[in-house]
């Protein structure tokens, strides 16, 4: 008998432009189920451009992109809620567009709530009424509960405070554990990047391309502040982060053997199947 291929999110030499400009620039990307990639660059080098490719919002021009996932889920920079209508109708808006009766989608929707640690009465106010951080625990909750394998992020929690952001970093770990979803995360934090990813990658502007690559280590659910805060302090100091976001050369050398920080790939100098060094 044979064993089904788990599925995957692979995009191959994928380019795009808006008009005559180039924004993306031959993007490889592989995203297994269970795993998080995130994608860190300054803002500007395709990163919302590309999720929205994945997303299927956008047709791509050039490249493939073979989504064997089966169900895909978007959780935008802004949380996008519909003003005229509860928190509760909003978490439940995709499982109303699936078909699924008032009934249950309100069983549903009011189980993601409480997860993610909205109260009861807040689902029966408007999203004028909620504080931000609401708001984002909101459309959190409309994007899991359809149960996706596949959630696309696009700087979901930049707008939060540093409390809030840790409390929903742990509760999408949580989910992502229990239930092996696969992550894409566009973000410019990239201590937020260390903490939830499995892979880390580096993308240049104009055009906006891949140019390293770097893998955390262990489990993100296992990661400390201590470990994050050093695996970013590393990071920061290595040349090519260094010049994809403009900071002033001057960054300390990167280590030569950092076994417990991770390890760091530059693109352009080493092939894909090649030994990725200790992180720097």
């Amino acid at each position: 008998m044979t064993t089904p291929t788990p599925p995957a999110l692979h995009l191959r030499g994928l380019h795009h432009a808006y008009g005559p400009t180039p924004v993306l620039d031959g993007i490889d990307l592989h995203l297994p189920a269970g795993r998080t990639v995130a994608l860190v660059g300054p803002s500007g080098c395709g990163k919302t451009t590309l999720l929205h490719l994945c997303a299927g919002l956008l047709a791509h021009q050039q490249g493939h992109i073979d989504n064997g996932f089966r169900q895909s889920a978007v959780m935008f920079q802004q949380p996008r809620l519909l003003p005229w209508m509860t928190t509760l109708d909003n978490i439940a808006l995709g499982l109303k567009a699936q078909g699924l009766p008032r009934a249950g989608r309100h069983q549903r929707a009011a189980a993601a709530a409480l997860a993610l640690g909205l109260a009861p009465p807040a689902l029966a106010q408007f999203p004028a009424e909620l504080s931000g951080g609401m708001q984002s625990r909101a459309a959190l909750a409309r994007a899991l509960v359809l149960a996706p394998d596949l959630l696309l992020m696009d700087e979901p929690f930049g707008a939060l405070d540093v409390g809030l952001r840790s409390q929903l970093h742990h509760l999408l770990l949580a989910r992502q554990a229990a239930e092996g979803m696969a992550v894409l995360l566009i973000t410019h934090d990239l201590m937020e990047a260390v903490r939830l990813a499995d892979t880390v990658l580096v993308m240049a502007a104009a055009p906006g391309r891949i140019v390293a690559q770097y893998a955390p280590p262990g489990p993100a659910l296992a990661r400390g502040d201590a470990l994050v805060y050093r695996c970013t302090a590393e990071l920061l100091q290595h040349p090519q982060v260094r010049a994809v976001f403009g900071l002033p050369e001057g960054g300390s050398a990167p280590p030569q053997s950092a076994p417990d920080l991770g390890r760091w790939q530059p693109m352009a100098q080493a092939a894909p199947t090649e030994k990725a060094e200790s992180c720097g």
